[in-house]
């Protein structure tokens, strides 16, 4: 048995609030339900999109996790957690919802297919929210797993806005790599959007000035992070040689079930 440790997950998709079932989300699921079977405590979240039935899936507000307000570009956002569980995996999974980014937004386009304006902005609010919300929880993970583009930022926050916060001081944070990415490059100010307090210029530089692509977001990602899994055969082959050439700790895909990741997070906490 493994000695127990905490990991943090955190998906932009997850098995079954979503319509379809795709490899990635199922594995962002069974993830979790894993851990937890090898004697590890887990918390879970992903984006309350407005596709999820809430009736359906038994969410409901946490009213002392709510409350917050998070400040995007001198704009207030308030901040919602509703928890749902999954039964047939003993999973309870966090949602991060506000109204406008998406409670009445089904996911990350329209009905169309175009992706929203502003998803730069849910991406912000989407890191920030679960940062602030396990700090409610008073939950230090050992492991930060970070899934999805939305998750992006979470290494870059941690690493830079909260570097002096004995709370996640000796965090892991692994950024898990796929086939997930958006068409529509996020604005010139999306550097400046980032920025909150106990951040420099230099923390944004490589994408400072210029619209942010995928690759360059993820880039950004992998250059704060402690490791990089990859979850899917086709990651992009620049991104998977930026990871190789960072000299940082990468468990590669092979086709195996999640087993995978029991023993190459074990390793990361004990180092």
């Amino acid at each position: 048995m493994i000695e127990p440790n905490r990991i943090l997950f955190i998906s932009q998709e997850i098995s079954p609030y979503l319509a379809d079932e795709t490899p990635i989300r199922l594995l962002n699921r069974q993830l979790p339900e894993l851990f937890q079977s090898h004697g590890f405590e887990t918390r879970t979240f992903m984006p309350k999109f407005g596709e999820i039935n809430e009736r359906r899936n038994q969410l409901h507000e946490v009213i002392r996790l709510s409350g917050m307000n998070l400040i995007i570009e001198d704009s207030d956002h308030p901040l919602l957690i509703k928890v749902a569980s999954i039964p047939s995996a003993r999973l309870q999974v966090y949602f991060i919802d506000n109204d406008d980014f998406f409670m009445h937004r089904k996911g990350l386009a329209d009905e169309q297919g175009v992706e929203y304006a502003d998803n730069d902005e849910r991406c912000i609010f989407f890191a920030r929210g679960v940062i602030e919300t396990v700090k409610k929880l008073r939950w230090t993970p050992d492991v930060i797993h970070c899934s999805g583009w939305m998750a992006a930022l979470v290494p870059l926050y941690l690493k830079k806005a909260y570097y002096n916060t004995p709370f996640f001081e000796k965090s892991k944070i692994v950024l898990m790599l796929d086939d997930q990415t958006y068409n529509t490059s996020f604005g010139t100010k999306f550097a400046e959007k980032i920025r909150i307090e106990n951040m420099t210029s230099s923390d944004v530089r490589s994408i400072e000035g210029f619209p942010v692509g995928y690759e360059e977001l993820m880039r950004l990602a992998i250059d704060n992070a402690d490791a990089v899994a990859v979850a899917t055969p086709n990651v992009s082959p620049r991104l998977l040689n930026y990871a190789e050439t960072s000299g940082k700790p990468i468990l590669p895909f092979t086709g195996d079930s999640a087993e995978q990741f029991i023993s190459f997070y074990a390793d990361l906490v004990k180092k």
